[in-house]
């Protein structure tokens, strides 16, 4: 059966990601360093890693596996994720794909060298919508449901 993964820390979308996974009776871990409420439900695993960097992200990496679904706005994170067989949501929606994953990657390792050439540059984040939060609630229930559909059929 595949699981859902929340990397949790700064997720703003734990509550649809959980809502999803009641909905379809599958089991979520939510990983953090910590400082996020607990749920308390027998289907939801919270996991709790060390400080430090990328922690969370190991944890995720060497636990996720084929079918499962990752949600993670970290590139790297996501790369490890779909090496491994697993589907990735974005936080606002976007999936990552096996082919859009090296763009992706290639994309952040771009805005890293521009934001080391200049420091002083303002962050080009954009801010997280309702829109963004209902694009990512269709496309986990999509992933979710090809997930379980793959799974059946195994």
């Amino acid at each position: 059966m595949p699981a859902l993964f929340i990397d949790a820390d700064a997720c703003p979308v734990r509550s649809e990601a959980l809502a999803v996974a009641l909905r379809h009776a599958i089991p979520l871990h939510m990983v953090s360093n910590g400082g996020i409420r607990p749920v308390d439900h027998p289907l939801v695993r919270m996991i709790y890693v060390d400080q430090g960097p990328d922690e969370a992200d190991k944890w995720i990496a060497d636990q996720c596996g084929q079918g499962d679904v990752v949600v993670t706005a970290d590139i790297p994170l996501a790369a490890r994720c779909i090496d491994a067989g697993a589907r990735v949501l974005k936080p606002d929606g976007t999936e990552l794909t096996p082919t859009g994953i090296g763009p992706a990657l290639a994309m952040r390792d771009l805005a890293a060298d521009l934001r080391s050439a200049d420091p002083f540059r303002a962050g080009s984040g954009k801010a997280f919508s309702p829109r963004d939060r209902a694009q990512f609630s269709q496309t986990l229930e999509r992933l979710v449901g090809a997930s379980l559909r793959a799974a059946s059929r195994a």
